[in-house]
Formats: C-alpha cells, structure tokens, sequence
C-alpha cells in the first residue's frame, strides 16, 4: 500500500502571535463543533482516494489543536481508520500550547493514539515570551512537559525562536540550557521572521521594533547547533534536532517529496503529483462541507499540476533541508533525466560558492 501522511488544520487559537502569518483566529470557539463536522465530512467525502492508502502519520497543526476538546480530536482520527488503513507504528501528532492542554486532556489523547506532541514554548525568558504575545510561563513549559511524559506519549518536543530583538547570545544560552534540562526528544529552532500583513510587521516598518541583522541571527543558529550536537541531539533538518528514533517522520515527508493529504481550513496537499489548497477562513469551509457538498474538493479553493521546472525546483530545495541531501539517482529515478544535464550549472556555482557539497554521497548543504 502507497504511503500518506494526513495534515489536519485546526484554526483556533485563544489569542493570536504579532509575528503570526498562519491561517489561525481568535475569538471563534463557537464555531469549533461545527467545524470538527465539516472535518469528518471532509474525510468521509476524500474516501475514495485514500481507501488504498497506508497512513504513515497524523498531524494536528493549528492554530492551537490542544485546545479542540479531546474527544472532536480522538472522533477524528477514529474517522481516519475508518477511511484507510492506519500503520501500527504512524506517528500521530499534535501541537500544543503550554499550560492550555491539560493532564486529563494529554492522558486522553494518548489513548487515542497520539503518540507525539509539539509545545509552542518559543522561549524561556519572561519579556521574551510577552514581546511574542505568548500567554505561558517558562514554568507552564515544564509543567506541559512533565503532563506529556505522564499520560504515556513517546515523544515530546518543544518549538523555540531565536533571533528577537535585543536577544543576546547569553538570553538565548539560558533558554537552550533550561530547554535541554527537560530532557525532550525533539526541538525545533525557528528564526523569528517578519511578515506582511502582522502586527509585527507593522511595528518594525513603523520604526518601534528594531530586528536583529543577519550576521546576529547566523550566529545565534551556530551556537545551537553546537550545543545541541555536544548534548546528544542529532540534526537532520536545518530547523530540527531530534533524539535517536525521534525524527519526525510527518515533515520528512514533506521534504521528501511525499504525498500528503491536507484537511480542514487552508489545509495545503498533494496528492499524486497535484497540489492543492482548501477554503481558507473557517466559516467558509464550514458552509462548504454543509449540506449537499459532494466529492472529494467540496472544500478545495485551487489545484493545480506544477509544471515540470517548478516540480524540479520544489524537490531540490525541500531535498536540500535535510542534513543528507539527496543522490543523483533520486533525483534520476523521479525526472527521468541526469541531475548535471537539467540543473548542472547553477549547481556548480553553489559549489564554488561553498554553498553545498558534492561527493560520492550525494548533494547537501
């Protein structure tokens, strides 16, 4: 059976992040029953298509998935199986705000089969935490974490962000520190990026918040992964650290080329060489699934067959997030022509640049 890997997007979020471009709302919890309906619908309208599927993972991504109450989460995934054949060993995981998805909550979605969790702790330092419009303390962080292990999920990994303004190499040596004291199985650094259309964004075109320059931020990065590589950890992606059996195998998928289904508001998928993306705000992908929606795209917005450069362009780069690279034959196997002959060149000049490595291995950064 061909593997897949299922994304799930929940929206909600109890107060929205000033650096956050994510399809996420606050202030709509009324709507959170009618939208774990309009999910099973959708997954009941996608049977066909995944009935001869080997789901390898399940991902609730938000927003803030904890705070969907346990049972819409556990009828949900129960809807999976009833769709397609879940592999014993997939990984089913959930993002989660620290101190918002309780210990009763944790030990419930356990015996439902969630076996990973993903805290949003994004740092340990208090000012930190209020600049990012965070709602935690650096304690509910712990307590979350100790929640996890206790309701029996394999593996818990914590986000964090670095690059904020005035953060010093001495900040952010603490918030690594007081991260690899949890002993977790996973991190993932993210360097804070500011987008159009946040509150964040505004600030810094309106001159209130200076960001750091690249240099900082570069230097910050390199510090991490030296002290994670020296406490264990393994890098296998430029923004994720994991313990041994900890990678997470969702994203790999993603950076390997793939197929995933996505499902809910805005959810993105791609499926047998089509990407597409469903109805972005909540509401209407409510109305969409309402009724007498039928067929699986009751609740696509676009789709589309990339063209073929675009296709070669998407596989190198998310093949080039992975420590390992990707081989010439990989690259052989899935175009049906030489790596040197399509995209030779350019290639070579990143090499020259000390931009990536070529050997006998393979292609990496």
């Amino acid at each position: 059976m061909n593997p897949l890997a299922v994304y799930i997007h929940i929206p909600f979020c109890t107060v929205k992040c000033g650096y956050c471009d994510f399809n996420a709302y606050a202030g709509m919890d009324g709507l959170k029953r009618d939208y774990t309906r309009a999910l099973l619908r959708e997954i009941e309208l996608r049977h066909e298509e995944v009935a001869a599927r080997n789901i390898t993972s399940i991902v609730f991504g938000g927003g803030t998935p904890g705070e969907m109450p346990p049972g819409d989460l556990t009828a949900i995934i129960d809807a999976l199986r009833s769709s397609a054949t879940i592999s014993p060993d997939a990984e089913i995981g959930i993002e989660a705000n620290p101190g918002s998805t309780g210990p009763d909550d944790l030990r419930q979605l356990a015996e439902a089969g969630v076996n990973r969790v993903s805290f949003g702790a994004q740092s340990f330092d208090s000012e930190e935490l209020r600049f990012l419009d965070r709602i935690h303390s650096p304690e509910a962080i712990d307590a979350s974490v100790a929640n996890a292990r206790r309701a029996g999920i394999a593996s818990v990994n914590i986000d964090l962000i670095y690059g904020l303004p005035g953060q010093g190499a001495a900040a952010w040596d603490r918030t690594l520190q007081r991260a690899l004291a949890l002993n977790t199985d996973h991190l993932s650094l993210y360097a804070l990026t500011v987008e159009d259309g946040t509150l964040l964004g505004r600030r810094v075109r309106e001159g209130s918040v200076i960001m750091p320059g690249p240099d900082t931020v570069a230097d910050l990065y390199e510090r991490a992964t030296t002290t994670l590589g020296r406490s264990g950890f393994q890098q296998y992606e430029l923004s994720n650290w994991a313990r041994p059996g900890h990678k997470s195998r969702h994203n790999i998928t993603y950076w390997s080329d793939g197929d995933y289904l996505g499902l809910g508001a805005g959810a993105h998928g791609y499926l047998n060489g089509e990407r597409y993306e469903n109805v972005a705000h909540p509401r209407e992908y409510v109305r969409s699934l309402r009724g007498p929606a039928s067929g699986p795209r009751a609740a696509v917005s676009s789709a589309s067959v990339p063209e073929r450069s675009t296709a070669i362009f998407d596989w190198v780069t998310l093949a080039l997030r992975l420590s390992e690279g990707f081989e010439p034959a990989a690259f052989a196997a899935r175009f049906g022509a030489c790596l040197d002959d399509v995209i030779g060149p350019p290639l070579a000049e990143c090499e020259a640049a000390g931009l990536l490595q070529r050997d006998r291995r393979g292609v990496r950064l």
